[in-house]
């Protein structure tokens, strides 16, 4: 049930007949457990908490540094050398007090990851490097989970739902995030944010994007990104959208998996 005060504040979404009270009361129920308080995390769990996320949890064992004011706006000033986790907490509690917020101060690993998600409905990453995010793809698809991924680059950003563990209506298999990407880069071969640099903004247009992307999946109105991906190009200012589908090569989800737990990543 949602108190008087809720549906003042949520009454945007209420008065929408794709969302209305239904959904606003699904979005209460949802846990959803973001991988990271960083560039991507930090715009999207704001508008999380906004839209009355009922539970939101966060993984991350960094601390703020000044560099990361740029463009990771649930963080300010003040905040310089804490954890990134509580900081982004209390500026949760602050915008929605009716949401719970979980925090999780470590780093995502192999051996923590699959006892991690079982506590959550949907994962969503906004990782910053990509052996967390093969990690994070792998574990979700074992848990069975509903994977919600965003990536950064510098003028250009990308966003898709994967949805490994379940079928398509004729049967088929959803495609795997490694049906898009078998295998990571070779080490070094990509620069960081830290060496390629970045646009503040973007991170929040994709970090946004991101949380609206969790939201359709929640509520369940809209098509959904599952075998399709978004790119954002910055630098032209076009919206692009890539159609995949389940590769039975895939090491993953294939018919001859190479891959059958999370030891791969210890």
């Amino acid at each position: 049930m949602l108190s008087t005060e809720e549906l003042e504040r949520y009454a945007r979404h209420i008065v929408m007949r794709d969302v209305g009270g239904p959904g606003q009361a699904a979005l209460k129920r949802a846990r959803v457990l973001m991988i990271g308080a960083g560039g991507l995390g930090a715009p999207a769990l704001m508008y999380l908490a906004a839209a009355g996320v009922g539970t939101l949890g966060m993984i991350d064992d960094d601390t703020v540094s000044l560099s990361n004011l740029q463009r990771q706006v649930i963080h300010g000033t003040a905040d310089i050398g804490r954890a990134k986790v509580e900081s982004a907490a209390a500026t949760m509690r602050d915008l929605n007090p009716h949401v719970a917020v979980e925090t999780h101060a470590t780093r995502l690993t192999a051996a923590n990851a699959l006892d991690l998600f079982a506590g959550y409905d949907l994962i969503a990453d906004g990782s910053d490097n990509f052996a967390t995010r093969y990690l994070v793809s792998d574990a979700a698809y074992f848990a069975g989970k509903p994977l919600v991924t965003a990536a950064l680059g510098m003028f250009d950003g990308t966003l898709t739902t994967v949805r490994a563990h379940e079928k398509r209506a004729d049967g088929q298999p959803n495609p795997s995030y490694r049906c898009l990407f078998p295998e990571p880069p070779p080490a070094g071969t990509v620069p960081t944010c830290a060496e390629a640099g970045i646009i503040g903004a973007l991170a929040g247009v994709m970090g946004s994007l991101m949380a609206l992307e969790v939201i359709r999946e929640i509520v369940g109105f809209g098509e959904g990104l599952v075998g399709r991906m978004l790119m954002v190009d910055a630098r032209s200012m076009r919206f692009t959208t890539l159609d995949y589908a389940w590769d039975a090569d895939n090491p993953l989800t294939g018919t001859n998996p190479r891959i059958r737990d999370l030891s791969i990543h210890a």
